[in-house]
């Protein structure tokens, strides 16, 4: 019943339309069908060819569905906001606010998005190359969403901020040296041998073997340049299938966010296969899939000690009359490394950005009116899928002041068709820079913008 506001997105992502232009739509399949059914094997009932015998008959008009709206009673809690929200709901807001229609009236939602920053990054979007891009900020803190700007050029109502189909590459090396140090003890500076080159992935490559041909380098480095034997050979030889699984599953992977809306889990699914390790370890595959949302909450563990943040979009609900009957509060999150861990990740990051895979995007940053007051870090990943028709792109990373209390964490993914057009890692750098040339907010009444935020 609650996908009867599908008819109201036109206006949720528009501007300049007025409340009254709002009409909610009843979906024309059962609920459980839409939800459940994939469209490729919804097959039509056969229907008998007419008797050319008889005169036909004129079909019976559709009988009238009546329109289901939800009942709203009295204050809501967190649960009850995810039967009332669809993701659908979030694709492109224009606005702050929302306008949800209800069984009474209406009530009115008021989101966390920074509208500057939202239509700042809307605007910038390549359309013309890309066929998915998702951009996500959030606060790391509080986990509160700041922008969700998505294009999908093969559906306009969806937003690829939160869709989790996505290969999570490179990005999976997060996971896998978060573990490394907090269950085996690395720091960033542990020495890493691999033999070949830095970016394939031979069953060769994945030995104890060191000899004259072995290249050595810093943990640091083999994160910062995303190199896959390093992180093939401790998937196969040191983590296992069983710390592979423990590791996905403490990350987050085959469980829904802690989100205002409900939203498909990102997926982690290891074989018994050695070499399988090596290619999950490294993010060397297309099954394990990620969305942008998640990819900016593993982030906001690193400037946290360690603590995932809850995420959350939704500041305020309110009904006709304007009294509260939602309010958004402080969720704790849960701790998904060590602060050891956090602290040499953070290491690690911030040498990608220096001397690694983000380099280029952030050439300059060490002179730039904004970025040189800002401590950066990142990680970039980039696989194409198995048709090889989209290239996905990866930059997930964070920017804090190095004099102040600001701090922002950015995920952005881009599937680039057959030109390469705006890479993540340029998106990344606009939204921070954008972000931090802005006046800092100041603390209001409820529900109003952290300081600093």
């Amino acid at each position: 019943m609650l996908l009867a506001f599908f008819g109201l997105f036109g206006f949720m992502r528009g501007s300049g339309e007025t409340p009254a232009s709002v009409v909610a739509k009843t979906p024309s399949a059962p609920v459980d069908t839409m939800l459940q059914t994939p469209a490729a094997d919804v097959v039509p009932a056969p229907q008998a060819a007419p008797d050319p015998v008889l005169t036909p008959v004129a079909d019976p008009a559709p009988v009238p569905v009546a329109e289901v709206l939800p009942e709203v009673d009295g204050p809501l809690n967190r649960e009850q906001v995810r039967q009332l929200l669809d993701v659908r709901m979030f694709a492109n807001l224009t606005e702050k606010n929302l306008i949800l229609p209800v069984a009474d009236g209406i009530l009115q939602v008021e989101t966390s998005l920074d509208p500057d920053l939202q239509n700042f990054l809307l605007a910038g979007l390549d359309r013309k190359n890309s066929r998915h891009v998702g951009i996500v900020a959030m606060d790391p803190v509080s986990g509160r969403v700041l922008a969700l700007a998505g294009f999908d050029r093969t559906d306009a109502a969806c937003n690829p901020c939160l869709q989790s189909g996505f290969p999570a590459a490179s990005i999976f090396k997060i996971v896998t040296a978060a573990t490394a140090v907090d269950l085996l003890g690395y720091s960033a500076d542990s020495p890493m041998h691999f033999n070949g080159g830095k970016h394939t992935l031979y069953k060769g490559q994945l030995t104890e073997r060191v000899d004259r041909n072995t290249t050595t380098v810093p943990f640091a480095e083999a994160f910062a340049d995303s190199i896959n034997p390093v992180f093939g050979k401790l998937g196969e030889l040191r983590l296992g299938r069983p710390l592979l699984e423990r590791a996905a599953a403490t990350f987050g992977f085959n469980q829904p966010l802690d989100f205002d809306v409900s939203l498909p889990p990102s997926r982690f699914q290891v074989s018994g296969d050695p070499y399988h390790w090596a290619e999950i370890a490294s993010g060397f595959n297309r099954q394990t899939t990620i969305s942008p949302l998640h990819g900016a909450a593993l982030v906001a563990a690193i400037l946290n000690e360690g603590r995932m943040p809850s995420q959350t979009v939704v500041e305020r609900i309110a009904d006709e009359e304007g009294e509260v009957i939602y309010q958004a509060g402080l969720v704790p999150g849960r701790q998904i490394m060590t602060p050891r861990a956090a602290g040499e990740l953070a290491r690690m990051m911030e040498a990608t950005i220096v001397t690694g895979t983000a380099r280029k995007a952030f050439r300059g940053h060490e002179t730039d009116a904004v970025l040189a007051n800002l401590s950066l870090g990142g990680k970039t990943g980039s696989i194409s899928n198995t048709t090889r028709d989209v290239r996905y792109d990866w930059f997930v990373g964070y920017a804090k002041e190095r004099q102040g209390n600001r701090q922002l964490v950015v995920s952005v993914m881009v599937g680039h068709e057959d030109f390469i057009g705006t890479r993540a890692g340029e998106y990344a750098r606009r939204a921070i820079s954008h972000y931090f040339s802005a006046p800092a907010m100041v603390l209001g009444g409820p529900g109003a913008p952290v300081d600093g935020i």
